[in-house]
């Protein structure tokens, strides 16, 4: 994982290759690394254009600022932390973001109340939290058909029933999944993503 200095991140592809993104010091906040994201987009096809993201837990961004930069219509981003917040809002100014919406909230509160379908989700809260079988229940509304789930997690993750692990794979501790709806898992990781 490359870093140019602490408590920042690259963007890896897209518009905004190259730019470095800024974030707090603050506890459980680990950027997806590099390696683990250049996968992730390859799984994805590399190109978003016109798809509607969600990421659940937002921290760093690196993910959701990923999927814009690599041509996604919106990305919603969800964090509490008002300081992760603030720089959530920054990093967006500094690219010049545009089909980006920052809610502060809690993740597992706006998955209960939102009504929009999202093209891809990005699922990789604290650790120690566990979330990640949470928020793939209240995800199941939330897909748009074809939509896929990306789940990080510090171990092999088993998806519960009704989800397929598409695509798995591990980088150092870090374990990263690809999941699909089962009756969305008809043609692989073709249809929109």
């Amino acid at each position: 994982m490359r870093r140019t200095r602490p408590n920042t991140v690259r963007i890896i592809g897209g518009l905004w290759r190259s730019r470095i993104l800024e974030f707090p010091d603050v506890a459980d906040l680990r950027p997806t690394p590099d390696r683990v994201r250049e996968t992730l987009f390859n799984w994805l096809g590399q190109d978003l254009t016109g798809m509607a993201c969600l990421d659940l837990f937002a921290g760093s961004g690196a993910l959701g600022f990923e999927a814009l930069s690599r041509g996604a219509a919106s990305v919603v981003m969800i964090e509490k932390n008002p300081a992760v917040l603030r720089a959530l809002r920054d990093n967006a100014h500094k690219l010049g973001a545009t089909g980006l919406t920052v809610v502060r909230g809690d993740a597992l509160e706006f998955a209960r109340g939102a009504r929009s379908r999202y093209d891809v989700a990005f699922v990789d809260p604290p650790y120690r939290l566990g979330m990640q079988v949470a928020a793939l229940d209240l995800l199941r509304g939330l897909l748009a058909e074809g939509g896929r789930v990306y789940v990080e997690s510090d171990a092999v993750f088993e998806a519960p029933l009704g989800w397929a692990v598409l695509k798995r794979a591990r980088a150092g501790n870090v374990h990263f999944h690809l999941l699909a709806r089962e009756a969305d898992d008809q043609g692989g990781v073709s249809g929109n993503v």
